[in-house]
């Protein structure tokens, strides 16, 4: 192994006694990589499954050729209506390494849109299953049953996005989204729907990017997409493989970046639709017995210790950054890939767990190949963990021992304010604990600040908007309606979102709809609720209503998305704390030239409030959520212009009406 001395160490000499270990990672990820590199060009080379595995055709002669991997089977039949689903008409063969193939010359081949099943005889019998490299699925709309469709339009998509850059993506302001669930309607929405009609929203809005749920298919719609079962089809609910490059290309039009869910912590156990059991063995992608499920979840887990796993969701990666012009994954469940135990039930409390206790090296290893791929495809794509460990080292480069995430979500964040509005009363809450909270990241590590996500708004929680505002948003969001409960909602709504995108990462994340205070939550088709699509969708008419308070925290949003991408606030790595005032609920930092000013004071509001600033001068103000038309009390006038003083040492510092509830934005002229 190597003697150099590691980066993250240095940078954290509380690593030291796992010096080790990270040096053992380093070593079991160069070992792999030159193991790779030995009989293939490169990663990247390697990481070419779907262009082998699945259905191929060659130019010349139109042949069609089919592979599977499945060693334990006995033996594979490939069905569908080009052979009238006769088994025993088109029988693979065998080949090394428990590939089966065969290949049928173009007259007989099967046709754009026809489908297809394949029949794995094993111990167990023959099973139908759907090839797992299938690009496409679709549902019988009597039967419910899913079969790999064959999908090669004759007229390949035209791109329209070569002006796209995402170099210029510099902090990713994100949007997350459902493309089901974001029609007003009682149904499902489509790729084109929202690429006709949503989009506009998120560009107006002045969002850099967009993280989409849901893509790859799943044969449970109500799961949100995360119990995968085909990892290269695109979810037919939304419409077709094209519909989906459409939405991609509209949206790198718009200069908006995408990035996708990318489930690799667990698939769907489902035989019938997914990969589970496929070859017979029950420990072909997965492990086997207990170690292969997830009790919480449901659902099964992946061997990364496989090779073949490994280019199986190595190649799924490359497939979708070239094919659907994808600019990045969102990574689900990282926590649960990291350990074996998956972070249940588990306190973080001590750097042992993070290299003695259950660390799932495979895992590891997985997920540094999986970053260094991603680079290698386009070096400027980006690469967000979800993980709720704090893992050391898991947004820094392999290089300096790390995992080589770019961001990680802020998972604390969320649950703080929802703790906070759950157990204590306005007048009790500590500006320093929220500072705390906010400033509490990883040295060199960055991280996606976010108040709520899809996670906050599920059945079984609240979004911010219900917890402040509850049932009186059913009955005074009218503009001229007066009600305390909805006033306090909405400053604090507008508040909580600025603070957390301006101090707590150099990223931010906002749900489809909370931006405006969507009411109530997301609860989608299920048996306990009648299947019913009620909750399942965004009602827009809210928002677009002239008379509803709806439209002022939109506004709000707008303001602070479009002022924190003209500063480039959040590239600037650190904000400087100002100002911490616990009588008052006053809090005051800079960051990147601009000077935020937050009071969650209920009632003190305070003339010539004083506090320092970085540097002399005139000050402006940029943004205040007082402001009349984002639905606050119109206390502040925008025209004023604010000069520093100076104290008896010569600080400056700056004076102003510090209303209560209320956030501040200043710049120095």
């Amino acid at each position: 192994m190597s003697t150099s001395p590691i980066q993250l160490i240095q940078d954290d000499p509380w690593l030291e006694p796992y010096e080790a270990d990270l040096k053992q990672r380093q070593h079991y990820f160069r070992e792999t990589l030159e193991d790779i590199l030995s009989n293939n060009q490169s990663l990247y080379d390697f990481a070419s499954g779907h262009c082998y595995f699945g259905f191929t055709w060659d130019d010349k002669t139109g042949d069609c050729t089919y592979r599977e991997w499945a060693p334990a089977a006995k033996a594979l039949f490939l069905v569908g209506d080009f052979n009238e689903w006769e088994v025993g008409a088109h029988p693979l063969t065998p080949k090394n390494g428990g590939v089966w193939e065969i290949i049928i010359p173009a007259k007989n081949a099967p046709k754009h849109e026809s489908l297809v099943k394949v029949v794995v005889r094993s111990e167990q019998g023959d099973r139908y299953r759907i090839p797992a490299y299938i690009t496409r699925t679709l549902q019988d709309e009597d039967t419910k049953e899913f079969a790999g469709q064959i999908w090669r339009p004759k007229k390949a998509y035209a791109w329209k996005d070569k002006k796209f850059e995402l170099k210029a993506v510099n902090a990713p302001l994100i949007y997350e989204c459902h493309i089901g669930m974001a029609q007003e309607k009682e149904g499902v929405g489509t790729y084109r729907e929202f690429a006709d009609e949503v989009l506009p929203r998120i560009k107006n809005l002045g969002y850099n990017c967009l993280q989409i749920m849901a893509i790859k298919e799943h044969p449970y719609y109500g799961s949100f997409g995360y119990h995968v079962a085909n990892y290269f089809a695109t979810s037919s609910r939304f419409g077709t493989p094209e519909d989906f490059k459409y939405l991609v290309d509209k949206a790198h039009q718009a200069g908006i970046a995408v990035i996708m869910d990318m489930v690799h912590s667990h698939a769907v156990k489902n035989e019938a639709e997914g990969l589970n059991n496929f070859d017979g063995s029950e420990n072909q992608y997965f492990h086997k017995g207990g170690r292969g499920y997830h009790d919480l979840w449901d659902s099964k887990l992946f061997d990364y210790g496989r090779d073949e796993v490994i280019h199986f969701l190595l190649s799924n990666l490359r497939y979708w950054l070239e094919e659907f012009h994808i600019d990045g994954f969102r990574f689900d469940g990282v926590t649960s890939m990291l350990y074996h135990h998956h972070g249940n039930m588990v306190s973080f409390d001590h750097y042992d767990k993070y290299f003695k206790e259950g660390v799932d090296w495979d895992a590891v290893r997985y997920l540094q190949l999986a970053n260094k791929l991603i680079k290698e495809v386009n070096a400027d794509a980006i690469s967000i963990a979800e993980d709720m460990s704090g893992m050391p080292g898991l947004c820094r480069t392999i290089a300096d021992g790390g995992i080589g995430f770019d961001y990680r979500l802020a998972m604390g964040l969320p649950d703080y304010w929802i703790k906070l509005l759950k157990h204590q009363q306005d007048e009790e809450w500590s500006m320093e604990q929220l500072w705390n909270v906010l400033s509490n990241k990883r040295y060199k590590e960055k991280s996606i600040a976010y108040a709520e996500s899809h996670d906050q708004a599920m059945v079984g929680d609240k979004t911010l908007a219900f917890w402040l505002m509850d049932k009186e948003m059913y009955w005074h969001m009218q503009k001229a309606d007066t009600n305390l409960i909805i006033d306090r909602g909405i400053a604090l709504h507008k508040m909580i979102r600025l603070i957390s995108a301006a101090a707590g990462g150099e990223g931010y994340l906002n749900f489809i709809g909370n931006e405006f205070g969507h009411p109530e939550w997301i609860d989608f088709p299920r048996e306990g609720n009648d299947w019913s699509y009620k909750y399942a969708r965004r009602q827009w008419s809210l928002v677009d209503h002239p008379e509803l308070k709806y439209q002022y925290l939109n506004e709000f949003d707008r303001q602070m998305i479009h002022l924190l991408k003209a500063h480039d606030v959040l590239s600037d790595p650190t904000a400087q704390l100002l100002n911490v005032d616990e009588a008052n609920k006053s809090l005051m930092f800079s960051r990147k030239g601009l000077v935020f000013s937050f009071n969650f004071h209920p009632s003190n509001a305070i003339f010539d409030y004083r506090f320092f600033v970085p540097e002399a001068g005139s000050y402006e103000l940029l943004l205040c959520s007082d402001d009349a038309a984002v639905g606050g009390h119109g206390r502040i006038d925008p025209s004023v212009k604010y000069a520093t003083q100076e104290d008896e040492h010569g600080t400056p510092f700056l004076s102003i009406y510090n209303t209560n509830r209320t956030a501040f934005v200043f710049r120095k002229k």
